[in-house]
C-alpha cells in the first residue's frame, strides 16, 4: 500500500506467476511513486460464484492491513491453465493496494500463491467460500498464516496453536456481545445473573451458527456446561443473514431483553420485582469488510473464543 498521485484504476493485467512481480512493477512505475510500504498479505480463497461479494468485502478495506490482496479462484477444472492478473486498485484517502486474481483448480494454486506472498510481512487467510476445503491447499497456507479467517462453525476448522482462528460470524456479533456487557455495568442487574436459566436468540435469515457463537460466549461466562437452555428462533428485523435480531435471558420473573430497532438503535428491557428499567443502545450492523477489518485488527481473545467455539459446536451434533 501507498500514496498515489493517480487514482485510475490500473489493470488487470494478463501476466504469470514468474512475471507478476515485475508487471506490477510496471504498473507503479506509472503512479510516479518512489517509496512503497506494505502492511501485509491477505490470501482470499473462494469460488467464481461468492467472487464480487469478495472483491467488494475486499475493497472495503482500504488496504489498511493488507496492502497485497491475492485472491484464489479455486473452481477452474484442472485442464484450465493457470490464470494471474495483477491490478493497482485506488482506495479512499488516495492509495493504491496491490490485488492479484489466479483462477486455477486448488492443486495449481497450491504452487501458485506461495511465491507471491510479500516476505516479512503478516500473512492473513481468508476462506471465503462456503464448502469445506478439501486436499492440501488450506493446511498449506496454514502453516505459513498468522491468521486464519473462516466461518469455522461452517467448515469445522476448529482453533489451533500455530494460527489465530479469527470467525467472521463471531467478530459480526461483537457490538452484540459489548450490549450485553453494558447492561450489566449496573450492579442490581448483576445481582441477578443467577436467577437467569434460559436464553432465547433471534437471527436474520437462515444461518444459526453466529447466534450459537454468541449463545456459547453467554453460557461460558454464566458457567453452564452446554447450550441445552438455548432457544434459537429465525426473525425478520432487516439485517443481513445470520446478524443477530435480538435475545432475551430470563426465569421465571426476571428477564434481560434485547431487541433491534430501526438503524443502528437496539432497545434494552431489563425487568425484575420491583424494577423495570429501558434504554436505547447503539448497536450498529456490521457489514463483511467491517468484520474483516475488525478481525484483522484486533484479535479476539483466543481462550475466550475458544470457550465459546467448542460449546457451539457441540450443541450441533451431528450437523
Amino acid at each position: 500500500m501507498t500514496q498515489a498521485t493517480d487514482l485510475r484504476p490500473l489493470g488487470p493485467i494478463e501476466t504469470t506467476v514468474r512475471r507478476a512481480q515485475a508487471t506490477l512493477d510496471e504498473l507503479w512505475a506509472q503512479t510516479d511513486v518512489e517509496t512503497r510500504a506494505y502492511t501485509g498479505n491477505i490470501v482470499a480463497l473462494t469460488v467464481q460464484r461468492h467472487l464480487s461479494r469478495v472483491e467488494e468485502a475486499l475493497a472495503g478495506l482500504e488496504g489498511r492491513y493488507a496492502g497485497r490482496q491475492i485472491i484464489g479462484v479455486m473452481d477452474a477444472g484442472p485442464q484450465h491453465p493457470l490464470q494471474v492478473q495483477v491490478s493497482l486498485v485506488p482506495q479512499p484517502g488516495g492509495l493504491y493496494i496491490e490485488r492479484l486474481r489466479l483462477a486455477a483448480d486448488p492443486e495449481q494454486l497450491q504452487g501458485a500463491i506461495l511465491p507471491l506472498l510479500r516476505p516479512a510481512t503478516v500473512n492473513h487467510v481468508w476462506w471465503g467460500a462456503d464448502t469445506r476445503p478439501g486436499g492440501v491447499l488450506l493446511s498449506e497456507l496454514t502453516d505459513i498464516a498468522d491468521q486464519v479467517i473462516a466461518d469455522s462453525l461452517t467448515l469445522n476448522i476448529p482453533p489451533a496453536r500455530h494460527y489465530a482462528l479469527a470467525d467472521l460470524g463471531w467478530s459480526r456479533s461483537a457490538h452484540w456481545r459489548e450490549a450485553l456487557a453494558q447492561v450489566f455495568d449496573s450492579p442490581d442487574a448483576v445481582r441477578q445473573l443467577p436467577r437467569v436459566d434460559r436464553l432465547t436468540i433471534r437471527y436474520a435469515g437462515n444461518n444459526d451458527l453466529p447466534a450459537r457463537l454468541f449463545a456459547g460466549w453467554v453460557a461460558d461466562t454464566l458457567g453452564w456446561p452446554d447450550l441445552k437452555n438455548v432457544t434459537f428462533q429465525a426473525a425478520g428485523c432487516g439485517r443481513e443473514n445470520g446478524d443477530l435480531c435480538g435475545l432475551e435471558l430470563a426465569d421465571q420473573d426476571v428477564s434481560f431483553t434485547l431487541t433491534a430497532e430501526n438503524g443502528d438503535l437496539v432497545r434494552s428491557v431489563c425487568h425484575w420485582p420491583g424494577m423495570e428499567r429501558a434504554t436505547e443502545l447503539n448497536v450498529p450492523p456490521m457489514s463483511l469488510a467491517e468484520g474483516l477489518a475488525r478481525v484483522m485488527a484486533r484479535p479476539e481473545r483466543r481462550e475466550v473464543f475458544e470457550r465459546a467455539w467448542a460449546l457451539a459446536k457441540a450443541s450441533l451434533g451431528g450437523k
